[in-house]
């Protein structure tokens, strides 16, 4: 019974950060809904893991790995949005051509 809820709250939660991420014209929040994508994949391999092999870590090791790399994406993702917001004046998607310049 808990199994489904937690399901439920993890496709939820993809589906927003889905959303969000094909909706956002801000980098900024397009990069929250990609960690939000992150965390929902985290919560099905936690519950996955419980479920399917209670006695084993394979699945809680996995997530910690997920996390350590999403802490690292977020890094480098804030750092090339920080050096865009300097040179372009600007966060939006739309308005950031890469080509130019």
């Amino acid at each position: 019974m808990m199994f489904e809820h937690v399901l439920f709250l993890s496709v939820y939660l993809f589906s927003i950060g889905i959303y969000g991420l094909i909706t956002s014209r801000n980098m900024v929040r397009a990069l929250i809904c990609l960690e939000l994508i992150l965390n929902s994949i985290n919560l099905n391999l936690v519950t996955f893991s419980d479920l399917f092999d209670s006695r084993q870590l394979k699945g809680d090791i996995f997530t910690i790995f997920v996390i350590a790399l999403a802490a690292a994406e977020a890094a480098i993702g804030l750092s090339i949005l920080s050096s865009i917001h300097r040179n372009r004046k600007s966060t939006r998607i739309n308005q950031s051509n890469f080509l130019n310049n």
